[in-house]
């Protein structure tokens, strides 16, 4: 597992943590630099850019955080608040929705995967083994009758729940809920197209455009 060593405050708006790649952020960092040239929020040489590549967020307020920097700002104990947020709202949900997820594993399970992940995509090192293979195994086999658009509304819903009562955990930069949202955003078109369920959802605002 991999450590992390707390650096000091040097304003609000400053990393805390060091951070380093996990078994998904590369991979996952190159596909969304890939998307977002192709929608111009990025400039074709984003990959060159040390602001966007970097796993340490910037500490110029008005250049966003990428979502791969989230823990140089966060830490793994925001995160992990956030994910636990939003699992205890899917086991008190509707039959329906909880059903699929209980068949997995009970709410701790859920938290401590999902956590993993996010830890992992988010510059926290090695949690989630497996990386693709594994997220992709889950979201076939297991969450399959939720790939939809029905299942999708519904995660999204709780999910947004969960952001909301979860900003104090978020700290006072602006910053981190839009590329929080950034970060699902993402993730969530990969989901829509490789199920074929039409992306109608919104987390709210995201990163905006770097130019330049």
């Amino acid at each position: 597992m991999a450590t992390h060593k707390e650096r000091p405050l040097s304003s609000t708006n400053a990393p805390r943590y060091q951070a380093e790649n996990g078994y998904l952020t590369q991979t996952t960092r190159k596909s969304y630099i890939k998307r977002a040239v192709e929608a111009r929020l990025l400039p074709p040489h984003a990959r060159r850019m040390e602001q966007i590549t970097s796993l340490q967020a910037s500490h110029d307020p008005q250049m966003p955080i990428q979502f791969w920097q989230l823990f140089s700002v966060l830490g793994p104990e925001p995160i992990v608040g956030i994910v636990a947020n939003f699992y205890q709202r899917v086991f008190d949900d509707e039959p329906w929705f909880t059903s699929v997820f209980a068949r997995v594993g009970n709410l701790n399970h859920h938290i401590s995967t999902q956590a993993s992940m996010w830890l992992d995509v988010m510059g926290g090192g090695t949690y989630y083994h497996g990386a693709e293979f594994r997220l992709n195994f889950h979201h076939t086999h297991n969450a399959h009758s939720l790939m939809n658009e029905k299942g999708a509304r519904r995660w999204v819903t709780l999910m947004v729940d969960a952001l909301e009562a979860s900003e104090p955990l978020m700290g006072d930069d602006p910053r981190v809920r839009t590329s929080l949202n950034t970060f699902l955003a993402h993730f969530f078109a990969k989901y829509a197209q490789d199920f074929q369920f039409e992306n109608r959802e919104t987390f709210g605002p995201i990163n905006p455009p770097v130019l330049q």
